[in-house]
């Protein structure tokens, strides 16, 4: 099954149903790319009168998951994947429509040869940077996931 922007924003609805109430929408999807939008919104604001740091961290973390989510999918294998780490830098107020892109889709590849090839956990940095309407970085976010192949039990 390929994944769809329209796929995970149904997925959004029944596995992260506080990510689809804060408005994380895909917009697009490749082996390469993942581009995911939140809006400031009452619903997901701080004190301050920007998005809560949380809110973008979903919207962030998704754009590195859906990439990872799809190319184990085409592996065909079933390998389990867990962020096992993460850091964020907060640049400028985030208002508006804030967009986060992952560019790193092709870093996946070579870590999922390697867990399916010798069985043990390998691990990826991804990172993705939000931006809000006039191209100004807001935030950037950096996950370490950790990937390997499940075992048959």
């Amino acid at each position: 099954m390929k994944i769809t922007p329209r796929k995970l924003n149904v997925y959004t609805i029944f596995k992260l149903p506080s990510a689809f109430l804060c408005g994380v929408r895909t917009k697009y999807i490749d082996d390469k790319k993942c581009v995911v939008t939140v809006k400031h919104r009452w619903i997901n604001q701080n004190p301050f009168k920007s998005m809560f740091w949380a809110v973008q961290g979903m919207a962030a973390e998704f754009s590195t998951g859906a990439l990872m989510i799809g190319k184990i999918q085409d592996s065909g294998r079933p390998i389990s994947m867990l962020v096992t780490a993460n850091n964020s830098t907060y640049t400028k107020k985030a208002t508006g429509k804030i967009t986060f892109i992952c560019n790193d889709g092709h870093l996946i590849d070579e870590a999922i040869s390697k867990t399916i090839e010798t069985g043990e956990g390998q691990t990826v940095l991804m990172q993705s940077v939000g931006v809000n309407e006039e191209g100004i970085v807001v935030s950037t976010f950096n996950f370490e996931w950790s990937i390997k192949v499940k075992n048959k039990s």
